[in-house]
């Protein structure tokens, strides 16, 4: 019941944080763009303009979520909040597993409403989204929080501060989301031909916006677009049963970060 407890607390707390409703008014603003696009070039499957709108979501939807995330943990150890929390019978799994379940329902929440302003406005102009890319951009909104908001658990259990937090968060957006395909190209150049693929594979697992983006990208229908090198992903993603290896790989990449955060929690909280 304590994660339970957690998590009705933080979707307290994150509905009073005038944070929360500054991002859900950007991302209502990004996703009706997503609409502007439409009367324009009708999006059906993978294009040129679905391309530029997932891109846009990628820039604006993880930096988000790290930041809320991290804050969110930062703002109990500033304000002395942990230290209340910690003096009754609370482990520290119940409370970062009801941070995470809490800060999912708030941010889940702003994409929910976000895309529902843009399929209301949509149905009744006639332009929307078909079926599929609106599911496809909804389910790719929801793994960027999934995933992100796991690592911003993490930023929050070691960043002492919000200047910490924000400091780390944005630092970890730049490179899994700007200066991933530089950072990419350059450590793949070092390596002998055989070891690419294999860490090619890697290194996307490591990076959640890539897991992410290659999982939509593909079931858009552009896997053609991604290149030789990532024609396994293309097989096993396009596959019937690809989505739930997909939705395996997010819960082991959850569960693992949320975990070594509990680990980096509990150390501390050991040494006082």
């Amino acid at each position: 019941m304590n994660v339970l407890h957690i998590a009705l607390r933080e979707v307290k707390l994150g509905f009073r944080n005038p944070w929360a409703y500054s991002f859900m008014a950007l991302f209502t603003l990004f996703s009706l763009s997503l609409l502007l696009i439409n009367t324009q070039n009708f999006m059906q499957g993978y294009s040129s303009s679905t391309a530029s709108m997932l891109n846009l979501i990628l820039y604006l939807l993880p930096l988000m979520t790290l930041l809320l995330g991290s804050f969110s943990l930062t703002a109990e150890k500033e304000e002395g909040s942990w230290q209340l929390l910690s003096t009754y019978p609370l482990t520290t799994f119940s409370f970062l597993w009801g941070k995470y379940v809490g800060l999912t329902s708030v941010l889940m929440t702003i994409v929910a409403f976000g895309y529902g302003v843009t399929g209301i406005i949509g149905a009744l102009l006639g332009n929307g989204l078909d079926a599929l890319t609106f599911g496809l951009f909804l389910a790719f909104s929801f793994g960027l929080v999934v995933l992100f908001l796991a690592a911003a658990i993490c930023i929050g259990t070691v960043a002492k501060n919000r200047w910490q937090a924000l400091t780390i968060g944005v630092a970890i957006w730049f490179f899994a989301v700007i200066g991933w395909p530089t950072l990419l190209v350059a450590a793949l150049g070092l390596l002998p031909y055989l070891w690419i693929k294999p860490a090619l594979t890697a290194l996307t697992l490591v990076n959640p916006a890539e897991i992410v983006r290659l999982f939509v990208i593909v079931k858009l229908g552009g896997g053609a677009a991604l290149g030789p090198e990532y024609y396994q992903w293309v097989s096993w993603i396009g596959k019937p049963s690809g989505t739930w290896v997909f939705i395996l790989i997010c819960t082991a990449w959850v569960i693992v970060s949320v975990s070594l955060a509990n680990l980096i929690w509990e150390r501390g909280r050991s040494r006082g």
